[in-house]
């Protein structure tokens, strides 16, 4: 069969002999060749196989991203009934004469070329709507035997096949596919012009030496990747394209291996580097202990254990702490931050945005001044002289601790003894800005304490956190009551508006947020304001309104404002979803809530319920809803526990989703499905341990073939650190 190649068969040695530019073997050249090395693959088509496989940039697609776009079902042409035996409204297979050509009346372009087809049991018309005669009659000779494949219909008495998939000779049968394979297409693509691409681009690939235990593969009854890829393009079984069949099962886990691997490569390579302990006397924690309003919970006493003890080893720590909305992470990792500073050394928090970052400053400084240490701000606002002072004052050791965003990254931003950096939000984030704040250290041997919100499903941490070890905040502070869940259609918004006038008499705060248009800012910022000025209508000047285009200085004043609670209600697109703290803030308005996700909800009702008094939350939809937005918001009504909502909304949307992998150039995965290959996953890291520990520098055959399945699913970034030790 031409979809195979056993005869260009190399040797895990060859493969890694010869390293391009880029690093990558020169054996997998063929895998990333751009797709317009292909036969049949011209400009136009490979500017639309870049958006079919959604190719980061608009760069060209490559081998590798046809190879990976799986087949969602199948066409079987496998049936070869006779004329007479095909059934109306089924796909058939016919070995046919060509008996004559009927072409349409001169003039008249809408009549259809028919050509009249029979065996010895009847005869069929094949029907061509703007066909050209001279293609058709070298296409179908009169006299000639013929393969056809389409759709049987019937007109009145007739049998008729309207426009073939597939018209072959006899002896070209291995032309037409018993089984071909279904795919998802974009405008101005073809199942038939993706068939024939896939057999072009695989007939260029060398055959990869093995990466799995001999052992893996019996067991499981799989194919090698490069028969892999061959049943799902070029089945001869129903089960070749199954979601659950050997081939895409392979494949699949080659991909979570990949991912596992390159994991705790990482993770090795992290812990190897030279670090320092940091331990302290408890002087400085005490006083900021002291300077609380709560006690610490069980759930934070047991996380601040666990990173204390971490830190005080001479290893570098690189801890994930996650926890609900309101669960304290702040408090956990100021006072991780004050064992750093008890040790002699500097530590940092490094926000995703300004809004963020400003309000961790707000949140600790009295707890430092309380504790006589100093503070920094630095995020893309603090220009010119006031940049410079923050900056000495860093280099010289007289700042404690730094809070700011990416501008911590800046190459001109020293410190004089780096000891902890925090870095919050961690999704928002990639490896490479971890490094780099990391290497801000001395001899770059920072710790690392990682804070999320968004409570990660375990199959999300061994996906995307697997080189972390992890804190879990179970609990909220005492006093905090459960916040009310309401949801109701948007028809009711005015029934909505009297109940807030209620609550403003009583002295409430009310956030309205309105859905964000990924397609388009201005319409953001229309349906913001729009909003603002109803509510305005009715609340004067006590409503704000900010969006993505509100300018640094004047969002901060107006959250300042709100804070204060000279401001009543603040109307604002997802800018708020994180870091926005204020008590007194107990109504949460969440418009069109079928447009959001389930853990972006659940973030939002977290900005109220943060006092002592009853909050509530108001989801308002739009109807007719979909399944999943029903579900959405049912599982909203019913708990407020964020790690049964991240499961949830890990079934509902996928692990992209939710990390926001699919918005940060992240491939994410494209044959493993999570949820659904979880045992899959499971089974890739034990392959990934037992590897590491018979083989722990990927130098042997096998090891070497692992190298190259990190770079064919673009994990280079392990490679790296395995070359550097």
């Amino acid at each position: 069969m031409e979809y195979r190649a056993e005869d260009r068969n190399i040797s895990a040695e060859a493969a890694v002999a010869a390293p391009r530019p880029s690093s990558r073997p020169l054996a997998l050249s063929p895998f990333f060749a751009g797709l317009t090395s292909i036969e049949g693959v011209g400009p136009r088509f490979a500017v639309l196989l870049g958006k079919l496989f959604d190719v980061q940039g608009g760069g060209e697609a490559r081998v590798i991203d046809l190879l990976l776009h799986m087949p969602s079902g199948l066409i079987d042409r496998r049936a070869q009934p006779s004329i007479a035996e095909a059934m109306t409204g089924q796909l058939a297979t016919l070995l046919v004469r060509v008996k004559k050509h009927n072409a349409p009346p001169r003039g008249n372009k809408r009549a259809p070329y028919r050509v009249i087809c029979e065996d010895d049991t009847g005869d069929i018309e094949l029907i061509f709507f703007h066909a050209e005669r001279q293609y058709l009659e070298k296409l179908l000779p009169v006299g000639e035997t013929r393969i056809l494949s389409g759709r049987v219909e019937r007109y009145g008495v007739k049998l008729q096949m309207p426009h073939p998939d597939y018209v072959v000779a006899e002896n070209e049968r291995d032309k037409l596919p018993g089984l071909e394979p279904v795919y998802p297409l974009s405008q101005g693509l073809t199942q038939k012009f993706l068939y024939k691409t896939l057999g072009r681009a695989f007939a260029t690939l060398p055959k990869l030496p093995e990466w799995l235990d001999a052992s893996i593969l019996a067991g499981k009854g799989w194919p090698g990747f490069n028969d892999a890829i061959g049943a799902l393009h070029r089945p001869v079984d129903d089960g070749d394209v199954d979601r659950h069949g050997h081939a895409r099962a392979r494949l699949a886990f080659d991909e979570l291996f990949a991912g596992q691997l390159a994991l705790a490569l990482l993770r090795r390579r992290f812990r190897r580097a030279g670090g320092r302990a940091l331990i302290g006397d408890g002087s400085v924690t005490a006083r900021i202990t002291g300077a609380l309003p709560f006690s610490l919970t069980a759930s934070q006493r047991e996380a601040l254990g666990q990173i204390g003890a971490d830190m005080g080893t001479t290893g570098r720590m690189l801890r994930l702490l996650q926890g609900d909305v309101g669960s304290g992470k702040t408090v956990v990792a100021l006072l991780a931050m004050a064992q750093a500073i008890e040790a002699g050394a500097q530590a940092t928090l490094m926000a995703p945005t300004e809004i963020l970052a400003r309000q961790h400053y707000e949140t600790i400084q009295p707890l430092a001044q309380a504790a006589g240490l100093q503070i920094a701000l630095l995020t893309g606002r603090e220009k010119g002289k006031a940049r410079r002072i923050v900056l000495e004052a860093l280099a010289s050791g007289f700042v404690h601790i730094a809070i700011g965003t990416h501008a911590l990254f800046q190459e001109d931003v020293a410190f004089a003894d780096l000891g902890l950096a925090v870095i919050d939000e961690q999704h928002r984030f990639g490896v490479h800005q971890r490094f780099a704040l990391q290497a801000k250290g001395k001899g770059g041997g920072t710790d690392i304490l990682v804070m999320t919100a968004t409570p990660i499903p375990r199959t999300l941490q061994m996906t995307h956190y697997g080189d972390m070890d992890v804190s879990k905040l179970t609990e909220k502070p005492a006093g905090r009551k459960p916040v009310t869940t309401r949801a109701l259609p948007i028809e009711r918004l005015e029934e909505v508006v009297r109940g807030l006038s209620r609550a403003r008499r009583e002295g409430q705060q009310v956030y309205w947020v309105c859905p964000l248009v990924e397609s388009s800012m201005k319409v953001d910022l229309a349906a913001a304001e729009e909003r603002a000025a109803h509510l305005r209508q009715t609340f004067g000047d006590s409503v704000a309104v900010i969006h993505g285009k509100t300018k640094g200085a004047e969002k901060d004043a107006i959250m300042r404002e709100f804070s204060q609670g000279r401001l009543g209600i603040l109307v604002a697109t997802t800018v708020i979803e994180v870091g926005v703290n204020v008590p007194n803030a107990t109504i949460m308005v969440i418009e069109h809530a079928e447009c959001f996700g389930l853990a972006q909800l659940h973030q939002l009702r977290g900005r109220v319920g943060r006092g002592s008094a009853q909050s509530s939350c108001i989801l308002l939809y739009a109807t007719p809803l979909s399944e999943t937005a029903h579900s959405r918001i049912d599982i909203m009504r019913q708990t407020e526990d964020g790690f049964l909502i991240a499961e949830e909304d890990l079934r509902l949307r996928g692990g992209g989703e939710i990390l926001g992998t699919k918005q940060s150039g992240d491939p994410g995965f494209r044959v493993a499905r999570l949820p659904g290959d979880e045992d899959l996953l499971e089974a890739a890291r034990e392959q990934t341990k037992y590897l590491l520990a018979q083989d722990p520098d990927l130098t042997s055959p096998q090891g070497e073939a692992a190298r190259l399945c990190l770079y064919l699913f673009e994990r280079d970034e392990a490679i790296r650190l395995l070359r550097a030790g």
